[in-house]
C-alpha cells in the first residue's frame, strides 16, 4: 500500500514538472508575441542601433540625421539611447520604462518628438534628465530645431547633477512672459522686411528730393519772400538750371543704394527652419516600408505606434477583407494603420499617401488609410467597379471621424468602426466599369517648404509705391488728405484683395454689406479671368464658377437679393478665389478651417474651433492662424468667422459646414443642395 502511493506521488510530481516546464516555455515565448507591441519594437531597433530615427518625420527631422543624433548622444557621457519619434505617438514618460525593460540595458533613454526633447529619463546612471529638459525649456525659442534642442540636452546632461541644477534654476529666474527671440523668421516676416525695404528704397530718396527745393523756399520766406539769384535766372532765361539738381540727385542716388546694400546685408535670411533638406531617400523610406508590408498582409499596422487594434480585431478584419475580395464587384483592401502628420512625405494629406502607396504596391484595390495617433479614417479606391467619389466624400461621420465615444477611447475605437467600414464596402453598389479618384491635389514641396521668399520679390515692389505715400506723409504736406483718399479708394476698390492680404485683411465678423461687396468683386474677377484663359485641361476654375453661380441660381445681381443669406455669400467668395488660383495655376483644396476669408490653408494644426467645447480638430489653416495657434492658442475661437444677422460660426450654417473637407467637398455640397447632379 506504501509502494503504491509512493508511485502516485512520483507520478504527480512528474506531470506538475511538465506543467511547469511548459509555463516556462510559454513564459519565455511571451516577449516573442508581444514583438508587434511598439516598446519591443523600438526596444529591437535600441538594441541595433542606441540612435532610432522614424522614417515619419522627413520634413523635420530626415532618417538620415542618424548619425548627427548620434554624434550628440556621445557627448553626454553615459549610455544613451535615443528615439525620434511623432509627437503623438507618445502619450506619457512610461513608454521609456518599457523600452528600457525590454532592451535590458541600463543608461540615459531619450525621447525627441518632430519640436523638442519631451521626454528622458535614467536607468541605472547618474544623469540629470529632468533639469536638462527644464534647461531646454526655458533657453531655447519655440523654433529651435530638435537636434539643436538635443545638443543642449546633452550639454547640460554632460555638467553633472550640481551644475544642471544650478543651471535649471536660472533659467526658470531668467525666462520672462515672451521667452526666448526666435532664432528664425517666417514668410509673413519675410513679407514685412520686403515691403519695409520697398517703403525705404522709395521714400527716403523722395524725402530727399523733396527736402531740398522746400529748404529754399524757407529760405526766402526767412528773408522776406524776395526772390533769390536762382528764382531769377529762371525768369530770365525761362526755365532753372539743371545744375541745381545734381546735389540732390547724386544724394538721393546714394542714400537709395544704401538702403539696398544694407537691407540685403541686414536680411540675409534665406529659410524659415534648420531643418535639413529631405532627400529623395527619406521621403520613400516609409512608403516603401509600409508597401513591403502591405505585399505580406493586406492590414499593416505602424509598430512606432500604440497598438490600436488586438489579435481578435485583427483576425476579423483579415476575414471582412477575404470575404469582400471574393464578392461580386470586389477586390484587394489595403489597411494601413500608419500617423498622417504634416510633417511626413504626404504633409498629412491621406490621399496623397494613398496615391503613393497605391504607385508602391502596384495593385488595384481599396486603400484605406487609418490614423492610430488621431483616429481618422480615409477610404480610396483604386480601379475597382466603386464610386471613387462616394467612398471620399460619402463615408458616414461615425465611420470616418467617430462619435464623441469613439474620440474618447485610446484606441478610438478603430477596430469597430473598420469592421463598420467593410459592412460598408459590402453593401456599396457596384459600377459598371472599375473607377479612380485620380490625381490629388499637390502637396508642399518638401525641399524648398521652408525657403523663404526673395528679399526683392513681389511684396518689395508694392513697398515701392507704399514708399512714395510714406514720403509725403513724412513731409507733412498731405498726411490728412492722403489718409482719407487711400481709405476712400480702398473702400471704392472693385478689385479683390491680394491672396497675400487676405489673412490680415479678412475680418472676423463681417457685415452683411461687407460680404455682398466682397462676393461681388471675387465673382466678377472670377468670371472675367476665366473668359479670357484659354482653353484648359483642369475643371477645378469651372467647377468653381458654375457651384458659386448655382447658390446664385445663375444670376450674379441675386448677391444684393435679401433672401441670399450671408453662408450663400461667404461661400461665393471662397469659390470665387479658389477658381481664381486654379486659374492662376496656384489652385488649392484646402482654405483656412479657422477663417474661410483667409484664404488658402499652409498647414494642418490642433485648434480648438469653440469656445464652448474643449476638443481640437486637427483641421488645415492660413499661416497668419497658425502663428497664432502656435503663440496663443486659447485665443483660437475668438478668431473663428462668424456669419451676420445673427453672429453664429459658420459651421453652424449650410455649405458652409464642409469647408474644412475641402474645396471639392464645398461644391459637391453645393451641387447636392441644388440638387444638380
Amino acid at each position: 500500500m506504501g509502494a503504491g502511493n509512493l508511485l502516485v506521488r512520483v507520478r504527480a510530481f512528474f506531470v506538475l514538472g511538465v506543467l511547469t516546464a511548459l509555463f516556462a516555455a510559454f513564459a519565455a515565448a511571451t516577449p516573442a508575441r508581444a514583438a508587434d507591441t511598439q516598446a519591443a519594437y523600438l526596444a529591437d531597433r535600441l538594441r541595433e542601433n542606441p540612435v532610432y530615427v522614424s522614417d515619419q518625420l522627413p520634413r523635420e527631422v530626415p532618417k538620415s540625421m542618424a548619425p548627427d543624433f548620434a554624434e550628440v548622444a556621445k557627448r553626454t557621457g553615459v549610455p544613451t539611447y535615443v528615439m525620434v519619434l511623432p509627437s503623438g505617438a507618445v502619450n506619457d514618460d512610461g513608454l521609456l520604462g518599457a523600452v528600457h525593460d525590454r532592451l535590458g540595458k541600463d543608461g540615459l533613454f531619450v525621447i525627441v518628438d518632430d519640436s523638442s526633447v519631451s521626454y528622458a529619463e535614467a536607468f541605472g546612471v547618474r544623469a540629470p534628465a529632468d533639469d536638462a529638459l527644464t534647461v531646454c525649456i526655458y533657453e531655447l525659442p519655440y523654433d529651435a530645431h530638435p537636434l539643436d534642442e538635443f545638443k543642449l540636452f546633452a550639454e547640460v546632461i554632460a555638467q553633472g547633477p550640481e551644475k544642471a541644477a544650478q543651471r535649471a534654476q536660472a533659467a526658470r529666474d531668467k525666462y520672462d512672459a515672451d521667452g526666448p527671440e526666435s532664432m528664425y523668421i517666417g514668410p509673413s516676416d519675410r513679407e514685412d522686411q520686403s515691403v519695409l525695404t520697398g517703403v525705404l528704397t522709395t521714400a527716403v530718396p523722395t524725402v530727399i528730393l523733396l527736402l531740398f527745393p522746400a529748404v529754399r523756399r524757407w529760405r526766402r520766406k526767412l528773408k522776406g519772400g524776395r526772390p533769390g539769384k536762382a528764382r531769377q535766372g529762371k525768369k530770365k532765361g525761362g526755365k532753372s538750371s539743371p545744375r541745381r539738381w545734381i546735389a540732390p540727385t547724386a544724394t538721393a542716388v546714394a542714400a537709395c543704394a544704401a538702403v539696398l546694400l544694407t537691407a540685403n546685408a541686414a536680411f540675409d535670411q534665406t529659410r524659415s527652419s534648420s531643418s535639413p533638406r529631405p532627400r529623395a531617400m527619406d521621403l520613400n523610406i516609409r512608403l516603401d516600408r509600409v508597401a513591403e508590408g502591405l505585399a505580406e498582409d493586406p492590414v499593416y499596422t505602424d509598430p512606432e505606434s500604440p497598438r490600436v487594434l488586438d489579435e481578435k480585431q485583427l483576425a476579423r478584419l483579415h476575414s471582412r477583407i477575404e470575404k469582400f475580395e471574393r464578392s461580386e464587384g470586389g477586390g484587394p483592401v489595403f489597411v494601413a494603420v500608419v500617423p498622417q502628420i504634416s510633417e511626413d512625405e504626404s504633409e498629412g494629406d491621406e490621399e496623397n499617401f494613398a496615391y503613393a502607396l497605391h504607385d508602391k504596391v502596384g495593385q488595384d484595390g481599396v486603400y484605406i488609410v487609418a490614423d492610430p495617433l488621431y483616429g481618422g479614417i480615409d477610404v480610396f479606391n483604386h480601379g475597382l467597379r466603386l464610386d471613387s467619389l462616394g467612398l471620399l466624400l460619402g463615408l458616414p461621420d461615425s465611420i470616418t471621424l467617430g462619435d464623441d465615444k469613439a474620440r474618447d477611447a485610446d484606441d478610438y475605437l478603430l477596430g469597430e468602426r473598420l469592421d463598420a467600414l467593410m459592412t460598408y464596402l459590402d453593401e456599396a453598389p457596384r459600377t459598371d466599369t472599375p473607377d479612380t479618384p485620380g490625381d490629388p491635389y499637390p502637396v508642399t514641396n518638401p525641399v524648398t517648404e521652408d525657403d523663404l521668399p526673395p528679399l526683392f520679390g513681389d511684396d518689395f515692389w508694392g513697398g515701392l509705391f507704399l514708399g512714395l505715400l510714406v514720403a509725403g506723409l513724412a513731409y507733412g504736406l498731405l498726411e490728412a488728405l492722403a489718409a482719407i483718399a487711400i481709405a476712400v479708394l480702398r473702400r471704392r476698390s472693385k478689385g479683390p484683395l491680394p491672396t497675400s492680404a487676405l489673412p490680415d485683411a479678412s475680418p472676423t465678423k463681417p457685415t452683411t454689406s461687407y460680404l455682398r461687396r466682397t462676393a461681388h468683386a471675387e465673382l466678377r474677377a472670377l468670371k472675367t479671368d476665366f473668359e479670357a484663359a484659354p482653353p484648359s485641361t483642369d475643371p477645378r476654375p469651372g467647377d468653381c464658377l458654375d457651384a458659386a453661380l448655382l447658390l446664385l441660381d445663375g444670376d450674379p445681381a441675386r448677391i444684393d437679393n435679401p433672401e441670399t443669406d450671408s453662408a450663400a455669400l461667404v461661400a461665393v467668395i471662397v469659390l470665387s478665389r479658389a477658381g481664381r488660383a486654379a486659374l492662376d495655376r496656384k489652385g488649392y483644396n484646402r482654405c483656412c478651417a479657422v477663417n474661410p476669408l483667409h484664404g488658402p490653408a499652409v498647414t494642418r494644426h490642433q485648434v480648438r474651433l469653440s469656445a464652448e467645447r474643449k476638443e481640437r480638430r486637427h483641421v488645415h489653416i492660413c499661416g497668419a492662424c497658425r502663428e497664432k495657434a502656435t503663440s496663443d492658442a486659447s485665443t483660437m475661437p475668438t478668431r473663428v468667422l462668424a456669419l451676420p444677422d445673427p453672429p453664429v460660426p459658420y459651421l453652424e450654417a449650410e455649405p458652409l459646414d464642409v469647408v474644412p473637407d475641402g474645396i471639392r467637398r464645398l461644391i459637391e455640397k453645393v451641387r447636392e443642395m441644388t440638387h444638380v447632379a
